[in-house]
């Protein structure tokens, strides 16, 4: 569903705002301006990584100290400081003794968290998306997921009022989301969540819900309520009911899925969930729909929607927050892109047919013929750049490239010949990542992607990716010449 990107939040509420950015992967900041202030969240491919603020009990050293953090002495002399310093707060404190470093991470992160959770509270106050590149300084990342984000800005809501409004009608039948995105994305439920979530059957109304609940209609409400906008649970179709029968049998929804699976945590280890990830990340171009999904022509409907939903938990965007490899969330985002137009084809009995029906002999005639002229294309190529025409090459090697995609080495002989041509650095990296797609754990590709970057001018980055080839192969010359050169 599509939202204004701007308007008054007693219009659009903040957690529809946030969702909407959240499912379309969106970047930049989102502002809320009242009359005292503008409060701010900075978004990153969906996630909210910090937050700003203008009000005054928002800054850092007020948070401090409602948190007992740091004295009032200590506050106001870290502000004399301040004062004739070019430095921030937090570097300030550190430098006085009276933080240590992961004190302050920790505090401009809880700070980051406490400005959105204040933004939930806001009743008036016009917001505006700003898509586009993010504040170069705000450096501290907040390693949440946006549905715990919005967990725990509902907790904090007491206005009835406004949770009432956002909820459908009270005779509503709500089961659970048919959408594994939504399903199975990062959430830390607490004990009473849980049992809530387990009333959600498909036929049980918000009402019936909350009277079985146990607890009391506005806690359980709330917990709805987060389970609603986060997209868990959503409405059912109407279900014809039985005279006399109000204990009638309730119908699980969601494609079976049990709850203890949708509860489930994950228990891998960091590295092993590193290497999955890696590993089908390499093979998610060269695997065909059905090996993706793991089934046949013989699969029925039931088993490719029990292995999509396997494969889209295990697969989840949300998994990444503890990894500190920042390209995680990218990777597990392809891979669950990939299952799920896998799945969105095979689950469709017509296309399922068309797609298991058996390949005309011709048509592998046809795709011999385009790998032999790739071959032809990438062997003229690599003639052509020998004699440094690499206008030449690189026309022959984009061709190998159409034909024969998934040959890794065509993109990087390509990404070669156009370092060599002035002014086409983005496009030998752009194919030079293509080729890392297809094959990452190339220590050769790496490393000639750092050196793209030298020539770029963009020396951490060249630094860090130096140190990816290493990772690969501690050995690697290349690598480790590259990365003595743009040490700092």
């Amino acid at each position: 569903m599509e939202i204004p990107l701007t308007g008054n939040v007693k219009d659009v509420n903040l957690i529809k705002i946030l969702v909407y950015l959240n499912r379309n992967r969106k970047t930049g900041t989102l502002s809320i301006t009242t009359p005292a202030f503008t409060k701010n969240i900075y978004v990153r491919a969906g996630d909210a990584i910090f937050a700003s603020s203008t009000y005054t009990d928002d800054r850092l050293g007020e948070m401090l100290l409602k948190t007992g953090r740091i004295t009032v002495e200590q506050y106001d002399k870290s502000v004399e400081v301040l004062k004739s310093s070019s430095k921030r707060l937090g570097a300030i404190l550190v430098d006085l003794g009276y933080l240590d470093p992961s004190d302050l991470v920790r505090s401009v992160t809880h700070q980051a968290r406490e400005i959105i959770h204040s933004m939930f509270h806001i009743e008036d106050g016009e917001y505006e998306f700003s898509e586009g590149d993010l504040p170069n300084d705000e450096v501290i990342t907040l390693r949440l997921s946006m549905g715990n984000l919005i967990h725990e800005g509902v907790q904090r809501l007491e206005n009835w009022t406004i949770i009432r409004n956002e909820m459908p009608d009270m005779d509503t039948a709500l089961k659970l989301s048919a959408d594994p995105f939504s399903l199975f994305q990062d959430l830390e439920l607490s004990a009473d969540d849980r049992n809530i979530l387990a009333l959600i059957d498909g036929s049980r109304t918000i009402n019936q819900i909350i009277a079985a609940s146990g607890l009391g209609s506005f806690e359980a409400l709330k917990t709805l309520y987060m389970l609603w906008s986060t997209g868990i649970v959503e409405q059912a179709a109407a279900i014809q009911s039985v005279p006399g029968d109000k204990d009638a049998t309730h119908t699980k929804s969601a494609g079976d899925t049990g709850l203890n699976e949708i509860l489930q945590p994950h228990t891998e280890e960091q590295d092993t969930l590193l290497n999955k990830v890696d590993s089908m990340y390499s093979k998610i171009n060269s695997l065909s729909i059905s090996e993706l999904l793991d089934v046949d022509e013989n699969s029925d409907s039931d088993t490719i929607r029990k292995n999509f939903y396997r494969l889209a938990k295990e697969y989840h965007p949300d998994r990444y927050f503890s990894c500190p490899d920042s390209s995680i969330k990218a990777k597990l985002t392809d891979i669950f892109d990939a299952i799920t137009k896998a799945y969105n084809r095979l689950n469709d009995d017509r296309l399922r047919r068309e797609y298991f029906r058996p390949v005309p002999s011709k048509d592998k005639e046809q795709e011999v013929d385009l790998k032999n002229i790739a071959e032809s294309q990438y062997r003229k190529g690599l003639m052509e750049f020998k004699k440094g025409n690499f206008w030449g090459a690189a026309d022959n090697l984009r061709w190998a490239a159409k034909m024969a995609p998934q040959n890794s080495k065509v993109w990087k002989h390509l990404s070669l010949t156009l370092s060599n041509i002035p002014g086409r650095l983005k496009n030998a990296e752009e194919a030079l990542l293509t080729a890392i797609k297809l094959d990452p754990f190339n220590a050769d590709y790496h490393a000639d992607l750092g050196d793209i970057y030298i020539k770029a001018g963009l020396k951490k980055r060249a630094f860090r990716t130096f140190q990816s080839a290493l990772r690969i192969d501690n050995s690697h010359e290349k690598a480790k010449q590259g990365l003595e050169q743009t040490k700092e």
